[in-house]
């Protein structure tokens, strides 16, 4: 079943974003899961994957939304180290966060696992879109040295989070111009896979930004 959800995560911030997901057939809850946390200078968005699916995955991944949210003004790099600090007695989750400034100009943006990252890129550029450079590891677990990357953004452009139950292939079709929730309705519906839990997150700058 597709649960679904979309809002301001503040309202002078020009930023909408919506999220579509799914558990794997059978089980009551789904170990994906998402965040969008306003905060004084701008939001925290991530996606996140607990290891595996069912009850204990769904654990893992409120323990590290409950962490992120607690410690959402922070750096990226030490959202991640506290979000880990927070999760050793759990199986662990796959991450990926994004923290968009108040005025929607810059986003910095970090990756731990296959929790794919993708801006598509509004205003004509060499660069269509650009992928999260993500690096291996489990948050709880094992985590990698930390490197987060930050951006310019202009208005239109449209940031993606997907959790592996989504197929990576859905990044061959541009999605500047869709709303955001058309966008991950559309992504869950076409790229969902059966095997897993599915989560995809669009979040897109609005006019609001110079």
């Amino acid at each position: 079943m597709i649960a679904a959800a979309r809002a301001n995560a503040e309202e002078d911030m020009p930023l909408e974003w919506a999220v579509a997901g799914r558990a794997l057939a059978g089980e009551a809850e789904s170990g994906d899961l998402h965040l969008v946390r306003a905060f004084p200078g701008g939001a925290l968005i991530a996606v996140i994957d607990g290891l595996g699916h069912g009850p204990e995955a769904a654990h893992a991944a409120r323990a590290a939304a409950a962490s992120l949210a607690e410690n959402a003004a922070l750096p990226a790099t030490a959202l991640v180290e506290q979000c880990h600090a927070a999760l050793h007695k759990t199986r662990g989750v796959v991450l990926s966060l994004a923290l968009i400034n108040a005025q929607g100009r810059e986003m910095t943006w970090l990756g731990v696992g296959n929790v794919d990252g993708t801006l598509y890129r509004a205003a004509p550029r060499s660069t269509a879109r650009e992928s999260l450079p993500h690096r291996g590891g489990v948050v709880g677990y094992q985590l990698p040295v930390l490197r987060s990357s930050t951006l310019r953004l202009d208005p239109g452009d449209t940031l993606v989070f997907a959790t592996d139950g989504i197929a990576s292939t859905f990044t061959s079709e541009s999605l500047i111009g869709w709303h955001p929730q058309d966008a991950a309705d559309h992504i869950l519906r076409s790229y969902g896979k059966a095997s897993d839990d599915a989560l995809v997150l669009v979040a897109r700058i609005g006019a609001g930004a110079p």
